[in-house]
């Protein structure tokens, strides 16, 4: 069988054992030889690759990423462009021209903080349809829809809030249409359910993930993994059918909701194989539209926002059935939340390694890092979140907590995981690493640079780190002997660097066209 040995340039391999070799030996899935270049005389027969001066690094993992959601989203009109009322309805037309018989007329991408849009039912009614709308928020925490759209949902003045979830009303008690958090999982479910049959799903998700390969990605985790998409991914694999390796993290079919019910009984966490294994339990502590602060500014307490008042009880059942669990906590109640619901679940299983995952800690004290480090947890965190939390705080700063705490985080040990959460916000690793490292958005708005990490730590996180997040270190993540060939070739100075090519287990798949 043919090896491949990769010279010629700087290798990170991200294993403190392997620090500055010169030759990488790839054969088949498999690197089998890090080291100096005295491995080309021990592969005679391997086919050279000459990095040119580039770097070697392993593929990048996106620990949260919703590839089941993101790879339906082409089917959808996307308004995050829409600088009117006018234009955004006129997407709304189109899509349900485009769409006659689906259900739901679903729209994406609405962005109040980018567009200053603020679009009401009235008007979405003042289109006419004789199918509800649905205005999907680019957070996938809340959503607008039509007054059609509230009476298929059985929301009326007289409905209470979900728990968990709110019904925004007018100073009338009347429902605005605007629906946050859980009170939107029943919109989002029924919008979405005419276009995952299984086939098509398949084929959005294996496009989904081959754009992914641009940006150096060779596996994700999908963060909130519904039994239905489970399913594809297990049909795809079966196949051989998944460009990407993925982590499923099992989920309810509604999104946002805690328990997963009879999927406690499936696959536990670890199971599977290198294309497709099942992860954490997703869970959730609060919102993510509506986060859940507890903080004082200039000694005056704030509060406000949606804790998940269900989340010790699933997250000790998932740990009791074997499972480890994965904690979305965005404001530092949130992330209180998390801690106790960690503590809590440790007690049910004390002997495990739960490598308990913190998903975002958006908001959080150095007092809460340190916690999370005592427990053993990982932080999966957002650089790319910077961009969009500059703008949507409004520089608003709270005594003895920061925004996106990742310099907080490292320096108290928890180890970080680098994601994206795409499709609510831009899945390049590049671009994120950028963000976490200068801590400004792209039009140079800063937010809390004392959190700011070294670009390469950014890297680290990507590959190792997300690795240890999904208990996959033994397989990927490092470029070690044994480890899958999954590869990224970089370009680049600072925090300026590009994908020139990508590898999936021993393979080349990307390769990016013209001078980087």
């Amino acid at each position: 069988m043919t090896a491949t040995a990769f010279t010629g340039g700087r290798i990170l391999t991200m294993d403190p054992a392997r620090r500055s070799p010169e030759v990488v030996v790839v054969e088949a899935d498999r690197i089998v030889a890090v080291g100096d270049r005295s491995l080309l005389d021990a592969h005679p027969g391997a086919t050279p690759v000459d990095l040119a001066g580039a770097t070697l690094a392993p593929g990048f993992i996106d620990a949260h990423n919703h590839l089941s959601i993101a790879a339906l989203d082409p089917r959808f009109r996307d308004v995050s462009r829409a600088a009117t009322t006018e234009e955004l309805l006129t997407a709304v037309r189109a899509q349900a021209e485009a769409e006659p018989e689906a259900e739901w007329v679903r729209v994406i991408g609405w962005n109040e903080t980018a567009t200053g849009l603020r679009p009401t039912r009235a008007e979405l009614d003042s289109l006419g349809l004789d199918r509800p709308v649905v205005l999907v928020h680019y957070t996938l925490h809340q959503c607008l829809v039509s007054s059609l759209g509230l009476d298929r949902l059985g929301i009326g003045r007289g409905t209470p809030d979900p728990p968990g979830g709110e019904i925004e009303r007018d100073r009338q008690g009347e429902p605005t249409g605007v629906l946050l958090e859980r009170a939107w999982s029943l919109a989002h479910a029924r919008s979405l359910a005419p276009y995952t049959d299984p086939d098509r799903w398949a084929e959005h998700i294996a496009a989904r993930a081959r754009v992914l390969h641009r940006y150096g990605i060779t596996a994700v985790h999908d963060a909130a993994c519904s039994p239905e998409a489970e399913a594809v991914y297990r049909a795809m694999a079966d196949a051989h059918e998944l460009p990407v390796s993925v982590l499923a993290m099992p989920h309810a079919a509604e999104l946002l909701m805690n328990g997963v019910g009879p999927r406690l009984d499936g696959p536990r966490t670890g199971e599977g194989d290198e294309w497709l294994r099942t992860g954490a339990v997703k869970c959730f502590a609060d919102g993510g539209a509506s986060i859940a602060i507890d903080v004082t500014v200039d000694g005056h307490r704030l509060r406000f926002g949606i804790r998940m008042e269900d989340l010790a009880e699933h997250a000790r059942a998932a740990v009791t059935a074997g499972f480890r669990i994965g904690v979305h906590a965005m404001g530092n109640e949130g992330v209180r939340s998390c801690i106790d619901a960690f503590r809590d679940a440790a007690r049910a299983r004390p002997a495990d390694d739960h490598r308990f995952r913190i998903e975002h800690a958006g908001l959080a004290s150095p007092a809460q890092c340190r916690e999370l480090a005592s427990i053993g947890a990982v932080a999966v965190v957002q650089p790319g979140f910077v961009d969009h939390v500059a703008h949507a705080t409004g520089g608003a700063e709270f005594d003895g907590c920061a925004w996106l705490p990742f310099r907080d985080l490292a320096e108290a040990g928890v180890a970080l995981a680098g994601s994206s959460d795409d499709p609510c916000a831009p899945v390049a690793p590049l671009w994120g690493s950028a963000r976490g490292a200068t801590r400004l958005a792209v039009d140079g708005t800063p937010l809390a640079p004392d959190q700011s990490v070294p670009f390469e730590d950014w890297l680290h996180a990507y590959t190792a780190g997300a690795a240890f997040a999904g208990g996959q270190e033994h397989e990927r993540g490092r470029l070690a002997p044994g480890l899958r060939a999954d590869l990224v070739v970089l370009r680049g100075t600072g925090t300026g660097w590009t994908v020139a090519e990508t590898w999936v287990a021993g393979a080349r798949v990307h390769a990016a066209a013209g001078p980087d």
